[in-house]
């Protein structure tokens, strides 16, 4: 028998990278590049998903350039909700479910408690507005769907806040890191795990769950407190920290404004997936141990 098909979009960032290894057994991914699978055509998509009966598609492309975004809003909304329209509508032609990666920027970050799916979404800045985008482009358009948000990804991969550390402390003896906004740091190779499990239901179940879910490590923490995390463990591997000092985000000023809070409650995916997440201070102390043993 031959193995399932995955069509998996972003194959190369953080997630997709993980997505692909951990491919369980009965499963095969195909992660086309940009030159395969122009997702701003809508005709190319739609072509490309006919080749074969995939059993789900992932969508994990996306433009996160968060600042960048703020003078790119064009880019910004063909990546993040034009090319999941024109993957959704191909999907559905095919009869195809959808996995949607999305993120905390949809929100304000201005509420009290960690955000739950229903919850009013109101991003304040180009890059979560259009993902907000594309989360509606698949609601509207694949009626086998699940969106998944997730924050604060980290892994041994790509750019991400602790590899940035780890680097930073290298030349630096005194940080600066913004100490109050708040979320849950996650491992890109949980996020991977939750994914297999939603593909795999996905494929297999006649009638899944579908909508929108959150998926983060359990816990939360602020930027500074996660550094301090990731400088503890560096420490007790002989490696040379800095002083890590607390700031305002406004003593930190960017071109696009950060929620927040950006805490997400997963309650909804643990009873409909039986997905439960581990604390991100196990997740990021694996991902920390990674990158340090590849450090002479």
């Amino acid at each position: 028998m031959s193995p399932r098909a995955i069509l998996l979009t972003g194959g190369t960032g953080q997630v997709g990278t993980e997505v692909q290894r951990q491919t369980p057994p009965g499963f095969e991914v195909i992660a086309p590049t940009r030159a395969e699978l122009d997702l701003a055509d809508a005709e190319a998509a739609s072509a490309f998903v006919a080749t074969r009966p995939w059993a789900c598609i992932i969508n994990s492309a996306a433009y996160t350039a968060v600042d960048k975004a703020e003078g790119d809003a064009v880019s910004a909304w063909k990546a993040n909700a034009l090319a999941p329209a024109a993957l959704a509508q191909a999907a559905a032609q095919a009869g195809v479910p959808v996995i949607q990666l999305s993120t905390d920027y949809v929100f304000a970050g201005d509420k009290a408690e960690p955000y739950v799916e229903a919850d009013p979404v109101g991003p304040i800045g180009v890059y979560g507005a259009s993902k907000e985008g594309g989360e509606q482009a698949v609601r509207t358009l694949a009626p086998r769907h699940v969106i998944l948000r997730t924050a604060w990804v980290v892994s041994p991969h790509g750019a991400n806040f602790i590899k940035t550390m780890l680097r930073l402390a290298e030349t630096r003896d005194q940080l600066g890191v913004v100490a109050d906004q708040h979320g849950c740091p996650t491992s890109a190779g949980d996020i991977a795990a939750a994914l297999w499990v939603i593909a795999e239901r996905l494929a297999g179940d006649p009638a899944p769950p579908s909508g929108t879910y959150h998926f983060v490590n359990s816990g939360e923490a602020t930027w500074w407190e996660l550094a301090r995390a990731v400088f503890a463990q560096s420490a007790a591997a002989g490696r040379k920290i800095p002083q890590v000092d607390a700031i305002a985000t406004s003593a930190y000023p960017t071109p696009a404004r950060r929620p927040a809070n950006s805490r997400l409650d997963t309650a909804k995916l643990r009873r409909d997936f039986g997905i439960t997440p581990r604390p991100w201070q196990e997740a990021i102390a694996e991902v920390t141990a990674t990158l340090l043993a590849r450090e002479p």
